[in-house]
């Protein structure tokens, strides 16, 4: 099937980049919405088309927190001894994040990563961890990320994505990495989301109460918490370096044309099994 992409129509003068946060932002609206727009959420029909959507997913769930994690080693001082870091604004940004994504309310009154809410959500419903899982416990006994994904049989499309990400990462471009972060990740995500919620309790009344509690707060906390941190952010990262909104702009833009193939992958996935 041909992908959603090829209707996608990127800027003409690719030279003209924007220069600020919110500019960046409008720029990629085409993207955005083939994204929002995608078939993908109309095609999640029954609780075993859901847990193939969870299958692929996780991972993007998983790799979410190695981009947030480099940020935080990047500007902020996770070393001893300890010395302050040169952007106290920055620093107070993503470790704000940091908190609510490592260590969240778990609606129990406990603690909990969004990837550990992700994964009990998956187990509520009997999705299959068992790749997600495999893949973290390589990456711990020592496994090379590349290793690991040849290794823990998760859906070809979504180790595909995980690549894309530590590539990105592998080259340590501050902007890209906090472009990719702030509109690749972080910006899209509640407008996706919202598109997979809204029919949850009616598709499969309560019994999918932690996935909802997933979902609800990566829409509340994103929307009016995360987005707007992680927009300042890069307003102050991108402003700093002579080629940061270029750089920004191409890693915000690849970030989700990589998202969109991943989506493309999982609806052909869901029509293959009619």
């Amino acid at each position: 099937m041909a992908s959603i992409i090829d209707d996608v129509q990127l800027p003409a003068d690719q030279s003209n980049f924007p220069t600020t946060a919110l500019d960046l932002r409008e720029s990629l609206r085409p993207i955005r919405a083939k994204l929002v727009g995608h078939r993908l959420y109309s095609k999640i029909r029954t609780i075993d088309d859901l847990r193939l959507f969870l299958e692929h997913h996780v991972f993007a769930v998983w790799d979410f927190m190695s981009l947030l994690k480099w940020l935080q080693r990047s500007y902020t001082c996770v070393e001893t001894p300890w010395l302050p870091s040169r952007d106290p604004l920055t620093r107070r940004l993503i470790n704000e994040i940091v908190l609510a994504e490592e260590s969240d309310d778990d609606g129990e009154g406990g603690y909990t990563s969004h990837f550990e809410m992700y994964l009990a959500a998956m187990n509520a419903c009997h999705a299959s961890a068992a790749p997600i899982s495999a893949l973290v416990q390589y990456l711990a006994e020592g496994a090379s990320i590349e290793s690991a994904l040849e290794r823990c049989g998760g859906p070809a499309a979504a180790t595909t994505f995980v690549r894309s990400t530590m590539q990105l990462i592998h080259e340590g471009n501050r902007s890209k990495i906090t472009a990719a972060f702030a509109l690749g990740r972080e910006d899209v995500i509640p407008d996706m989301f919202r598109m997979i919620v809204a029919d949850l309790e009616q598709q499969f009344p309560g019994e999918l109460a932690t996935l909802r509690l997933y979902l609800e707060r990566h829409i509340s906390l994103d929307e009016e918490t995360h987005t707007p941190l992680a927009l300042r952010m890069l307003t102050q990262v991108a402003s700093e370096d002579e080629n940061g909104w270029r750089d920004a702009h191409e890693a915000a833009q690849q970030c989700l044309l990589e998202r969109l193939r991943l989506w493309d992958a999982i609806a052909d996935a869901l029509d293959a099994r009619v």
